[in-house]
């Protein structure tokens, strides 16, 4: 079974970015796929250094290898000043090849204005440089405090359908790099 790990970059407490992964992480499970969410909000992680030792913080460690034992990734980030989440960008940088290399990701980007691919290009960029493999779905959500109903359901259908193919694709490429 391909076992999955959602990531999401935001410490709000009604985060925007944590109910889209919610979204994508249950399409995921639906097409049959282990899902593991690790919630930054709950994890002690110090700023990187760009040492590797980090014996002081075992969530350092658990976040590390849960990773390395995933076959694939769902990152979710707000966009905050036209890139990726600082505490995403910090929990990346805690990680190095041996965590990451091969690993197939999908990729969210929660917005409050219009949808663009700022953050989305930058995950790119640094998943690509660790060698991991970036699946072409991905899903910009924009104006989010509207995009969501009370229950954290998306309500528009459109981008709910991309959310359903960027889950299959990433189950689907997990499945053929393993």
């Amino acid at each position: 079974m391909v076992k999955i790990v959602g990531i999401g970059g935001s410490l709000r407490s009604n985060s925007y970015s944590q109910q889209a992964l919610k979204l994508a992480a249950q399409r995921v499970e639906a097409i049959g796929a282990e899902v593991e969410i690790l919630d930054l909000r709950s994890l002690k992680l110090p700023f990187c250094d760009g040492e590797s030792d980090y014996s002081e913080y075992p969530d350092v460690e658990r976040l590390r290898a849960t990773v390395e034992n995933a076959d694939g990734l769902i990152l979710a980030t707000p966009e905050y000043h036209g890139s990726l989440s600082g505490v995403l960008k910090n929990a990346l940088d805690l990680m190095s090849f041996e965590h990451l290399d091969g690993k197939v990701a999908g990729l969210i980007s929660v917005l409050g204005g219009q949808a663009n691919s700022n953050a989305l290009n930058d995950l790119r960029v640094i998943l690509r440089w660790v060698h991991a493999w970036v699946i072409p779905e991905q899903v910009a959500i924009p104006q989010a405090w509207k995009a969501f109903d009370p229950e954290g359901k998306l309500l528009d259908a459109k981008i709910q359908e991309r959310l359903d193919r960027l889950a299959e694709s990433l189950v689907q490429n997990s499945e053929k790099l393993r």
